[in-house]
């Protein structure tokens, strides 16, 4: 049976080809440990997303039916996402904050965080 063919290291600028199933190659695998013990890039359970986070979620958009941002400028859209105003960044105070939480449809959530994301440091331990 042929196996899969061998892919870059995913590490930036990285040409190193690995074999199918890993992620970085002998000399950047070490650099990314911490990514396993990182909130922000386990699970969703592991970053607080649970059955827990599921029930409070569903409940806060029964009683919030309507996208915040999109109620701003004067549409009325569905509300399918809970929001956190300011990212929590895995501080379960700030993510449990129901005054941090909005409604909003998927299309506004997901602009509002890739422009959050997009200059958030990424950690590499050398």
């Amino acid at each position: 049976m042929p196996s899969r063919p061998k892919h870059p290291c995913v590490h930036p600028g990285c040409p190193e080809l690995i074999p199918y199933g890993e992620k970085y190659c002998e000399k950047h695998a070490p650099m990314h440990e911490a990514e396993k013990k990182d909130t922000r890039t386990g699970g969703s359970a592991a970053r607080g997303y649970g059955w827990r986070w599921q029930k409070a979620s569903k409940a806060y958009l029964h009683a919030h039916p309507l996208c915040a941002e999109c109620e701003r400028h004067g549409k009325y859209t569905r509300a399918e996402v809970v929001d956190h105003i300011v990212p929590h960044r895995g501080d379960m105070k700030l993510f449990w904050d129901r005054d941090n939480w909005q409604p909003l449809c998927k299309q506004c959530h997901d602009k509002k965080t890739a422009r959050e994301d997009r200059n958030f440091p990424r950690k590499y331990t050398y």
